[in-house]
């Protein structure tokens, strides 16, 4: 397994949504599954921790060596016992099994893996490990000439997201905006 460090590795987008908003439509339950992929240092898998509860399971890989070790030191000073963490190339194999994840969340991230041509082996495996009635949930940056984020070229509007989607058999169900600059897209 290779250790290059990803595209955006060492930044998180958590600051820039509504966490509330956000969390909401998540609709995590106490003993659901999920999975954070590309979780870069786990900001999100620390709160979606909490609404998982103590028998559910928070599932956070990434590449990025630094992120994940980061991660397991808040981990272990929060004393969190419900997240799983560790380095995978998720274009590859997700140490998850299959159909066993509730909600997948890919957050301001998968512009950065269609960059990187990794997009493709990573939506497989994300199909693979989630439940037939599982969700995915992915956070992307508003198709605005700003930062933050990526360069204009590189952001993915709704309509682009969706037909990026579609020959993986995901079908958008909801689309909202949760922050200036970021909406989230929730598909089945």
């Amino acid at each position: 397994m290779t250790n290059k460090k990803p595209i955006a590795a060492g930044s998180s987008s958590i600051d820039l949504v509504d966490e509330k908003k956000l969390f909401d439509e998540l609709q995590i339950h106490d003993g659901d599954t999920f999975l954070d992929v590309a979780c870069g240092n786990g900001a999100y898998s620390i709160i979606a921790s909490r609404y998982a509860g103590g028998s559910g399971h928070v599932y956070a890989v990434d590449l990025w060596k630094e992120g994940i070790e980061s991660l397991e030191r808040q981990i272990q000073i929060q004393d969190i016992k419900n997240i799983h963490a560790s380095v995978a190339d998720v274009s590859d194999h997700i140490p998850v099994a299959d159909r066993s994840v509730d909600i997948c969340l890919l957050a301001t991230v998968l512009h950065d893996l269609i960059q990187d041509k990794t997009d493709a082996g990573t939506l497989k495996e994300i199909k693979r490990v989630l439940k037939p009635e599982g969700t995915l949930a992915i956070v992307e940056f508003k198709k605005i000439d700003s930062p933050p984020g990526p360069p204009i070229r590189i952001k993915l509007s709704p309509e682009e997201l969706e037909k990026h989607l579609q020959p993986y058999s995901f079908d958008m169900t909801r689309m909202i905006d949760v922050g200036t600059f970021t909406y989230l897209a929730l598909f089945q």
